[in-house]
């Protein structure tokens, strides 16, 4: 069995960065359970199956540069079937624009629940 602890990291380095809409798909068959769940925030709607995340990382790409990459800070930390990662976006080698981290619930193999806390900004 794949190691779990590197699901949640192919999740932004795999997923979050790929540009290419078809390749987002594929990939998000092998990290994210058909049923997976997104909460971008605490104030908006759950983003819910991999089309509307694959449609809402697209959405995202069109604003930011082609540069921008997630990076990690460091390698995803593993609890029982949660994890979190933390990391940074922006123009490697550049001061990043944003930062935060994700936790994620694992079911089956699967992230079955993925949670965004970004950090506020000047963090």
């Amino acid at each position: 069995m794949e190691n779990s602890a590197k699901l949640l990291e192919d999740s932004l380095l795999v997923i979050w960065n790929d540009r290419q809409a078809e390749r987002r798909l594929e990939a998000m068959q092998e990290v994210y359970a058909a049923d997976i769940i997104f909460y971008e925030s605490n104030e908006g709607p759950a983003i819910m199956g991999h089309q509307d995340i694959n449609d809402l990382i697209a959405k995202l790409q069109e604003q930011w540069p082609a540069e921008f990459r997630f990076e990690l800070n460091r390698p995803s930390l593993a609890n029982h079937q949660v994890q979190h990662i933390s990391w940074t976006l922006g123009i490697p080698g550049q001061t990043p624009v944003a930062s935060g981290m994700d936790i994620a619930v694992i079911e089956e193999g699967k992230i079955k629940s993925l949670h965004l806390f970004l950090d506020p900004v000047g963090k």
